[in-house]
């Protein structure tokens, strides 16, 4: 019986575990692939402390910080589910058993994936799922948002002041974002909209030279470098499915402590709920769930 299980590799997870090392708790650092984001992001440049680097690079550098703590992750361990059990919990995975008195959920989220060709293909080569992340990489280009939500056209507030031309590429007949959004949009003198557009391709070899959409019927190339894909993201959480309280999109919903519905279940990062999607907020809260599940455990072992 361990003290805690943190499930999930990327920022929050590893930050959680850091923590929990240097307390000398007994825990297992338990991950699907570890990493996270940071295997899908180019160059950071908003982390604080850091003025640039890499998906690739940051992560380097976070699993040297584990090694050094002596932290040894479960790679390559997929969690099936969690189960109660009457001095705490059983998570059970696809390759054995775990107990402990506390849990930490940081399986983070996943883009929603346009599914045509050239998008794999192109990952980090022109296309990304974070306009706040990856913006600064399209500066003076002209770049394609594809989406028609929040997240899209905050994308293009975001980039307008970077890219050379934005073209947002929306699939639904109108934008679905907050009013003040699309009033914002229409002020933007180097953003443009294609309603109804349904992306069917992004175009390039080596890197994004195009991307193709229909539209009433009628095929088009976008003369682009840059495809931003704002449609959403999912959280992992699809496992914890009957056993937390998850909001209508899927987060574990969490109190300002990091609480789960479930007592001595803490949840943070992009799995759960007031997620933003940046690295300094998901550490931030690997950070507090760590401390919160801390004193929750201090507080078991004093009832005895």
């Amino acid at each position: 019986m361990h003290d805690l299980v943190i499930i999930g590799g990327g920022i929050t997870g590893q930050t959680a575990a850091i923590y929990a090392a240097r307390k000398r708790m007994d825990f297992l650092l338990v991950a699907r692939e570890m990493g996270g984001q940071f295997l899908e992001s180019g160059e950071v440049l908003n982390y604080p402390g850091i003025v640039k680097t890499t998906g690739a690079a940051f992560s380097e550098r976070m699993e040297k910080q584990l090694h050094f703590n002596g932290i040894t992750p479960r790679d390559g361990e997929t969690v099936q589910r969690i189960e109660k059990i009457s001095n705490g919990f059983r998570v059970v995975s696809d390759r054995g058993v775990h107990e402990a008195h506390a849990v930490i959920v940081a399986t983070g989220a996943r883009a929603r994936k346009l599914g045509v060709p050239g998008e794999e293909r192109l990952a980090r080569k022109g296309v990304t799922y974070c306009s706040i992340c990856d913006g600064p990489l399209f500066s003076g280009m002209d770049i394609a948002i594809v989406g028609g939500g929040n997240s899209a056209l905050e994308g293009a507030n975001f980039t307008k002041d970077l890219a050379r031309t934005i073209t947002l590429v929306n699939l639904g007949p109108s934008f679905t974002a907050h009013e003040y959004l699309v009033e914002n949009i229409a002020h933007y003198p180097n953003v443009e909209t294609i309603h109804g557009a349904r992306t069917i391709e992004i175009a390039g070899e080596t890197s994004v030279s195009g991307l193709v959409y229909e539209k009433d019927g009628v095929r088009h190339t976008l003369p682009v470098r840059g495809v931003i894909v704002e449609i959403g993201r999912v959280p992992n959480t699809e496992f914890l499915e009957g056993f937390l309280d998850r909001n209508s999109q899927g987060h574990v919903v969490i109190d300002c402590w990091t609480r789960s519905s479930v007592t001595g279940v803490f949840a943070a990062g992009d799995c759960a709920s007031g997620q933003e999607y940046q690295y300094v907020i998901a550490a931030g809260q690997g950070c507090m769930a760590l401390l919160k599940a801390s004193r929750y455990l201090a507080g078991l072992k004093n009832a005895f």
